[in-house]
């Protein structure tokens, strides 16, 4: 029975990916993701108190993120026991549509293209709007080439936190494994900032994060070092005129850059796009009206232009593709040593 549920876990995650490179993350679905950040906003108001001391928010925050992780984990392993218990195949639909629900190809490509679309049919107004959805820094007074840059370093970080992190911890543990990561990742995104609020009672919170992303933001960094090499190759078969891509180019800037962040690994495949589509990207940005200085990540080779986010979505295909095919092969040899 275990090795059975371990074969469904594999097609799971492979027609996960499928559906969600062709659905997406609709808007009128109600995401489950949702449901972990009202369980995060509720537990934060009933264990956060403006007269705590600084001590006391670090532990509350300590007991929010267990809560949250075992809360999460368990509704999802009793939510797939039920349908396995129903049948097999009743399991293996039910572990699909999470595996679907907790990846995010698409829905990168989707949302930065529709800075690709402003830039270019509706100007700098709406598309500093637009890149305003999927960054947390301040917008409205980037030009053409910061708002660019926020995409691209937008797709560039999330192919880790949104599709190679999840698939990792799928690799592991299923559907579980990727909706405790999600739960992970949305503490992070919720209270792990370091600002008066938070500095002591997202501590817990952001330090997980660290050490769920540690290996996977490795993995991602290096398999989008290889993705460059696929578009490299695609675009010398089409037989473009000028190259962006370099294979050769990202491994050196990965090796030197990746990690040139506050976190230990936000940089890791933002180094490897940089320098595999020869650009420089981060540096400094204006959050909440403060300047935050950031070092420079890659070398300006060429200037960023605005099919640069056209050709960070294509890095993040591959890199996807990549890591399903990784996670499913290994999968499917531990399940041929085992007998199955």
């Amino acid at each position: 029975m275990f090795l059975t549920i371990v074969k469904c876990q594999t097609i799971a995650i492979v027609l996960g990916y499928i559906l969600d490179l062709i659905i997406g993350d609709p808007h009128w679905l109600y995401h489950p993701v949702q449901l972990i950040g009202r369980l995060i906003t509720f537990l934060e108001k009933l264990l956060l108190k403006k007269d705590d001391k600084d001590e006391t928010k670090y532990i509350k925050g300590a007991v929010l993120a267990v809560l949250v992780l075992f809360v999460t984990g368990a509704v999802v392993i009793l939510f797939l026991a039920v349908f396995y218990n129903i049948s097999i195949a009743a399991g293996c639909i039910a572990e699909t549509i999470m595996c679907y629900q907790i990846l995010a190809v698409k829905s990168l490509r989707v949302e930065s293209m529709k800075v690709y679309t402003a830039l270019k049919q509706e100007g700098i107004e709406q598309a500093r709007i637009a890149v305003s959805m999927i960054v947390g820094r301040d917008t409205m007074q980037l030009d053409n080439h910061g708002v660019i840059r926020a995409a691209v370093e937008t797709v560039a970080e999330n192919t880790s936190d949104g599709v190679v992190a999840p698939l990792f911890y799928m690799l592991f543990f299923g559907a579980p494994g990727g909706f405790i990561y999600k739960a992970v990742n949305t503490m992070d995104s919720m209270i792990g900032y370091k600002n008066d609020k938070y500095m002591y009672f997202g501590r817990f919170a952001a330090k997980m994060d660290d050490v769920f992303n540690y290996i996977p933001a490795r993995i991602g960094g290096c398999l989008m070092v290889v993705a460059a090499g696929a578009a490299q190759i695609c675009e010398k078969l089409k037989g473009t005129d000028k190259i962006h891509y370099s294979i050769k180019n990202a491994w050196k800037i990965y090796k030197r850059d990746k990690k040139k962040h506050s976190s230990p690994n936000a940089a890791q495949t933002e180094a490897a796009c940089a320098g595999a589509l020869m650009v420089a990207l981060s540096g400094d940005n204006y959050y909440f009206g403060r300047l935050v200085k950031k070092p420079q990540i890659g070398d300006d080779i060429r200037e960023l232009e605005t099919e640069d986010i056209k050709r960070s979505n294509l890095l993040l295909y591959i890199t996807a593709f990549l890591m399903v095919v990784m996670v499913s092969v290994i999968r499917l040899v531990l399940l041929l040593q085992a007998g199955f």
